[in-house]
């Protein structure tokens, strides 16, 4: 690798180790200011707060890592066109493609970065910014009961609760049908269902269990009910951000398995999953369109390149949110909605370079 590549790959990646150093603490300092009454009203233990802004660095990063690695590679190539740096190498015989090889390898190591993030730290780090979250900032709301839960537990068995409290482990109005070829052998009701931890068992208050006969069904009623379950309560009422918080070969299995049981947010999960793949994809397409529109020295100096970069990151993170709420809550198609800025965006990039190199 000659000088030039070091040159400026040292720049790429230490301007985008500054960029996450300066933005994080700020989001950090928002955070605090926002949550401190609550912190300091349940008491909350000083080493659960460090780990949680911890956890808040990774997940703030992962969220925006596109945002800062664009306008990092914006800021210091503006830099380099404003010294006449660029023309500089330009001008020595050094074609715009070779200028753009230490980018290109910047770019590769940050997407490996982007890559193990997506897979392992986040999902990790979600999770306990999740639930630092629900146990202490929203304790009391109604955001972790999930009402009308409908499921299939295997190829035999359906169940139903009106509603189910994660927190308390506890279902309403519960039911549960069992069939044998298409007949129904065998239905179980109740008033209430609650996951009882320590017995790793489930307990039916107002139990019934009606089994089908040929001629008469029969009948078996119980005040409580101590028994168990093929299913897991995890598994049976799982939280919105569950797909977050599982490393990719735990969330694949969660996804086959949620399919099997038709839920109703595989669109969800299935866009996180994608997510992992197209975030390192997006750290290439990203640097191109930066380092076509910033490579330019222009009449307005820095602050236009900036100000045209924010727009162009404001666009894309506007495509990947709005794409990601429709395949979330509609039939739209979650692989289709994570890859369309993708493509959009780079097709954008192969239009910026040719007029670049020209």
């Amino acid at each position: 690798m000659k000088i030039l590549d070091w040159y400026i790959l040292k720049r790429y990646l230490f301007t985008f180790l500054m960029m996450l150093l300066l933005f994080i603490p700020i989001g950090i300092t928002v955070n605090l200011a926002e949550k401190i009454d609550k912190i300091l009203e349940n008491e909350v233990p000083f080493g659960e707060v460090a780990k949680f802004y911890l956890d808040f660095t990774i997940y703030f990063a992962n969220l925006l890592f596109p945002l800062f690695l664009f306008l990092s590679v914006i800021w210091f190539t503006s830099k380099l066109a404003n010294n006449t740096e660029v023309v500089a190498f330009l001008s020595s015989g050094v074609s715009f493609s070779r200028f753009l090889r230490p980018y290109m390898i910047g770019a590769s190591i940050i997407a490996g970065l982007a890559l193990f993030l997506g897979m392992y730290l986040a999902p990790i780090a979600s999770k306990g910014f999740n639930e630092f979250d629900y146990k202490y900032f929203k304790r009391g709301k109604k955001d972790r009961e999930n009402q009308n839960v409908y499921r299939q537990i295997n190829d035999n068995d359906y169940i139903y609760a009106s509603s189910f409290n994660i927190k308390d482990k506890r279902g309403s109005n519960f039911t549960l049908e069992h069939f044998k070829d298409n007949k129904l052998e065998y239905k179980i009701t109740a008033n209430t269902i609650r996951y009882i931890e320590k017995d790793s068992i489930y307990r039916l208050s107002n139990y019934v269990k009606r089994i089908i006969g040929q001629n008469d069904d029969e009948w078996i009623i119980e005040r409580r009910k101590d028994t168990l379950f093929s299913f897991d309560i995890e598994d049976l009422t799982p939280v919105e951000y569950i797909a977050e918080t599982l490393v990719y070969s735990d969330l694949t299995n969660f996804i086959e398995k949620e399919q099997l049981r038709g839920s109703s947010n595989i669109g969800r999960y299935q866009v996180v999953k994608y997510k992992k793949w197209s975030l390192p994809v997006s750290v290439f397409i990203l640097t191109i369109i930066a380092v076509a529109v910033s490579s330019i020295k222009r009449r307005g100096g820095m602050g236009v390149n900036l100000a045209f970069g924010i727009c162009i990151a404001m666009v894309f993170v506007f495509f990947d949110k709005v794409f990601g709420v429709m395949a979330e809550q509609s039939d739209f198609s979650p692989l289709v909605a994570v890859w369309f800025p993708n493509i959009v965006f780079g097709i954008l990039a192969i239009y910026l370079l040719y007029n670049a190199k020209r």
